[in-house]
């Protein structure tokens, strides 16, 4: 087997950059001839995704979710196969799949594993693989890629509680599946296509990879004090069992909301609001573990 390595050596504050001499070792040790190629953007990444495809290479992307979910966006209804080593901050997406968070480790999976067929969700165009939120989250994420003061999933965190000092309820409409629009007072609306976002929380614990459909979950308004007891209750994925959050699972849903917001996806801002976010059944390959 040969390996298209696309690395993005600034990912994690560089933690891809330092851990790549070892996981070219490891690769090595694996028998896995690869060559690497560095990458400081996700629409370069993903020319050298489809120049794999061509060279009847195994797309390995080896950096955060934005670049993963840009390496399957290119890859997404091809005969590719994707492959994920963890060098991110938040690397959720190999959280879900059960890959190991060393991406040194995470290699045995790349010679060892099993390809596996995954949905992707798709809004306003683009394509994600994690989950895409708006609302209370479109400000936390947007704090969270400014700052430069915390590394590591904790920037995330520390999103959600400078994003809450300033927070104030927003009204949005949602359509699941052509139904009748629904309004609701919320600080969220997420549709998962996995299970984890923002460094290990669990917003979707029941969200599946392989059903074809999107699991919504609703944050609704509740006091600021309350939902920051609320937010460490998401690392364990006991907040679904809270009254004010609500889960819906659907093919397809239709969000506006009152005022201006942006969708983010996979760390990164994906569209605004009003926007359709739809479920893409089976669209990519994927290396996984046995």
């Amino acid at each position: 087997m040969s390996l298209a390595l696309i690395v993005n050596p600034s990912a994690g504050g560089g933690r891809a950059a330092r851990a790549l001499p070892d996981v070219r070792r490891a690769l090595t040790t694996l028998q896995l001839d690869h060559r690497v190629e560095h990458t400081g953007s996700l629409k370069h990444a993903q020319a050298l995704a489809r120049a794999a495809v061509e060279a009847d290479e195994l797309a390995v992307a080896f950096g955060g979710d934005g670049l993963i979910g840009a390496v399957a966006a290119a890859l997404r209804d091809t005969d590719g196969i994707l492959g994920v080593l963890p060098g991110g901050r938040g690397n959720d997406f190999a959280r879900t799949l059960g890959i190991p968070l060393d991406p040194v480790e995470a290699c045995q999976v790349i010679g060892r594993g099993v390809a596996r067929s995954i949905d992707m969700g798709e809004a306003g165009g683009s394509t994600f693989i994690g989950i895409a939120s708006c609302g209370f989250d479109s400000v936390a994420n947007r704090i969270a890629n400014e700052t430069r003061i915390v590394r590591g999933n904790l920037v995330y965190a520390y999103g959600a509680l400078r994003a809450l000092i300033g927070w104030r309820p927003a009204r949005f409409t949602i359509e699941l599946d052509g139904g009748e629009p629904r309004s609701i007072v919320a600080y969220t609306i997420a549709a998962a296509n996995a299970k984890a976002y923002g460094g290990g929380m669990w917003l979707a614990p029941d969200a599946s990879l392989e059903d074809g459909r999107l699991d919504v979950v609703i944050v609704g308004d509740v006091p600021k004090l309350r939902f920051i007891r609320l937010l460490p209750s998401v690392f364990k994925a006991q907040h679904v069992h809270q009254p004010q959050v609500e889960v819906l699972r659907g093919r397809e849903l239709r969000i506006s909301a009152d005022r201006p917001f942006t969708m983010y996806a996979d760390g990164d801002p994906i569209a605004e609001l009003p926007v359709t976010v739809r479920a893409l059944p089976a669209a990519v390959k994927v290396m996984v573990p046995r």
